[in-house]
């Protein structure tokens, strides 16, 4: 019986092992053993889904939580920087705006004063050159009363030699009637 047990022992594990003491073909596919390798893969899992639900998945879920927060306060930082960068614009064109006016408001201004200072210089320049003309026309008038006195007093002079060198006699009441008659018209 013992032969036979052995036999028995020998036949079932004969189908998985060579005579040699070696496995025939691969040993997870031996049938035999299906139970025994399915009992431990089971095991196997287990321990594998309690250490990665344990361990390394809280792990990877904290990491992936931190970087949607990370992400998450970058987002909101960018809107708030770019709020402020349309409120800084917006302050600019105001400033530009104003500036642009102000220098409006300069250029005007001083336009006004450069006429205002032009006006004056030209009312001074016009009041000297009216002065001047002034000065011009009473000067001609006094050459001219002076240049009439000197062509009478000539003409005078002239007309009495005239006469005494034709041989009259002419007196000095005659010649002045005269020549103030021709002076005249």
């Amino acid at each position: 019986m013992a032969s036979e047990t052995s036999d028995l022992a020998q036949s079932a594990v004969s189908k998985c092992i060579g005579p040699d003491g070696g496995a025939i073909g691969m040993p997870q596919l031996c049938v035999e053993w299906f139970g025994n390798q399915i009992f431990w893969l089971a095991i196997t899992l287990v321990i594998l889904f309690f250490v990665l639900s344990r361990i390394a998945l809280p792990r990877i879920a904290a990491i992936l939580a931190e970087r949607q927060g990370t992400i998450t306060n970058d987002i909101a930082a960018a809107e708030d920087l770019k709020a402020r960068a349309v409120e800084a614009e917006e302050a600019y064109q105001k400033a530009l705006v104003d500036a642009r006016a102000d220098a409006q408001t300069i250029i005007t201004e001083t336009k006004a004063e450069i006429k205002s200072d032009l006006d004056a210089a030209m009312a001074k320049a016009d009041a000297q050159i009216s002065a001047r003309a002034a000065e011009g026309e009473k000067a001609i008038a006094e050459i001219r009363a002076n240049a009439l006195q000197s062509v009478t007093a000539v003409a005078k002079d002239t007309a009495k030699e005239i006469v005494s060198a034709m041989g009259g006699k002419a007196d000095a009441k005659t010649v002045t009637a005269a020549v103030t008659a021709r002076m005249k018209g």
